[in-house]
């Protein structure tokens, strides 16, 4: 699994099993109805240096994912595609050592 995934689920368990949980379960609403649970996943893994660099470095396509969520509320399965380029890229990034 790539880095910032793996970095997710070591720190930051809890805030994102209970964000995915939140996404599944509100399959029409989840962009209201999860919102706060997103900005906690975001806070837990914002401060780990992998996770800053895949979101200085795989910006855009993250940012096509977000928007294909939104215009996809009721279906999310649209955006595997982007989600797929997402992680292509998270899997390139790597820190300097």
């Amino acid at each position: 699994m790539q880095a910032a995934l793996e970095v997710t689920a070591r720190h930051c368990r809890k805030e994102t099993e209970q964000y995915a949980q939140c996404v599944a379960a509100n399959p029409s609403t989840w962009q209201q109805d999860c919102h706060q649970l997103k900005l906690d996943m975001a806070k837990c893994t914002s401060s780990h240096p992998i996770v800053q660099k895949i979101r200085r470095d795989c910006a855009e396509p993250f940012a096509a994912f977000e928007q294909c969520l939104k215009q996809n509320q009721a279906s999310v399965m649209n955006c595997s595609e982007h989600v797929h380029q997402f992680l292509l890229c998270a899997d390139q990034v790597k820190l300097a050592t």
